[in-house]
């Protein structure tokens, strides 16, 4: 520890994002990432901004991005942030939104950036545990909070909230900013983004690196009401005015428009998870009902540890999670169905060895 340091860097415990490893002939699916690659007229859109224009500061308030994502919501353009990824997008709404009197409200089994950020901003909060299904449930919320952030589908677990169960949560705490985390919607879930129009508290944060396959361009975008969106500008404009490139917005802007491309992507991914979700039920895994890109599963007879070590040893990589309640578990994206032959064959391999 350096003695240079502030008090809040020597107590941050940072998020530890997916492993990048390096391994031959590696079957990396630990990081939700998309098997399937980013629209054709997205690549060629980045490309075009390749030229002597990068010489220029980009749009700092990504109009025509902006007005893309309206078009395409239903919503007006001044209800419309982006940012460098969902996570600098939920960064700005806990520093913006989120930090008030009461605690924030989040699940105790979800998205570990939550707490991460509570810490970095000083804000008080209480995890609301996952029933015994690992299910959200929002007659769980009805106590006092400040605000509340839900990921739908909840991460890692998958499983979603209907869109009438996010009603009711907004219902049940109408003087309180909500957040719906977003990331998973398009594998199977309903989005949040129509209650918008009639609740002032609701902001629902979205990302291209999923669904969109676009993780590497880093572009994320928020809906809700003109206020909540100026509360985020403020604090984006006191932090970095240019969080977008040129690449980034026009890549995004021609995702947007290739409507086709975008449905048989996910289609495609929705496909591959139940038949990974067939293959990992036949080998006698526990799974819960996905709606997001990836699995939540568990073998009874088998320590989740050392199912991802022996998978790892065979070149395949899942994500673990060593914390309570979950520590049985793997998260499994989806792969490719060459990948997710690869995986069972490992799987059952190692199920087989240990019998």
């Amino acid at each position: 520890m350096s003695r240079f340091w502030s008090r809040l860097t020597h107590e941050l415990k940072p998020y530890v994002p997916g492993e990048q490893p390096r391994i031959a002939e590696l079957v990396k699916l630990n990081t939700n990432e998309s098997p399937f690659g980013p629209s054709p007229r997205a690549l060629e859109a980045i490309s075009a901004e390749a030229a002597d224009s990068l010489r220029l500061y980009p749009d700092p308030q990504a109009s025509a991005l902006r007005a893309a994502l309206a078009t395409y919501h239903r919503v007006r353009p001044e209800q419309v942030f982006v940012g460098n990824g969902s996570d600098e997008v939920l960064a700005h709404s806990f520093n913006a939104l989120l930090k008030h009197d009461a605690p924030l409200l989040f699940p105790d089994i979800t998205y570990s950036f939550y707490p991460v950020y509570c810490r970095l901003f000083g804000i008080a909060h209480e995890a609301v545990p996952l029933d015994r299904t690992m299910r959200i449930q929002v007659s769980d919320y009805r106590r006092s909070a400040g605000a509340i952030i839900i990921p739908n589908p909840n991460a890692p677990t998958g499983v979603a909230l209907s869109r009438a169960e996010i009603a009711k949560l907004l219902e049940d705490h109408p003087d309180a900013p909500v957040v719906i985390d977003e990331a998973y919607v398009d594998f199977g879930a309903q989005t949040a983004i129509p209650l918008v129009a009639t609740h002032k508290n609701l902001l629902v944060v979205q990302t291209m690196s999923k669904s969109r396959a676009l993780a590497g361009l880093r572009v994320g975008y928020a809906i809700g009401d003109a206020d909540l969106i100026e509360a985020l500008t403020r604090v984006k404009d006191s932090f970095n005015s240019y969080p977008l490139g040129r690449p980034a917005q026009a890549g995004a802007i021609a995702s947007i428009e290739d409507e086709s491309y975008f449905q048989q992507s996910r289609a495609r991914v929705i496909e591959a998870r139940e038949g990974l979700t067939r293959g990992l039920s036949g080998l006698g895994f526990d799974v819960l009902p996905s709606s997001a890109n990836f699995v939540f599963a568990r073998h009874a007879a088998h320590e989740g540890a050392a199912l991802a070590a022996a998978l790892r040893q065979r070149a395949v990589i899942v994500r673990h999670f060593a914390v309570p309640r979950i520590a049985d578990y793997l998260r499994i994206t989806v792969g490719t169905d060459a990948q997710t032959e690869r995986l069972l064959s490992a799987l059952s391999e190692i199920l087989g060895s240990n019998t």
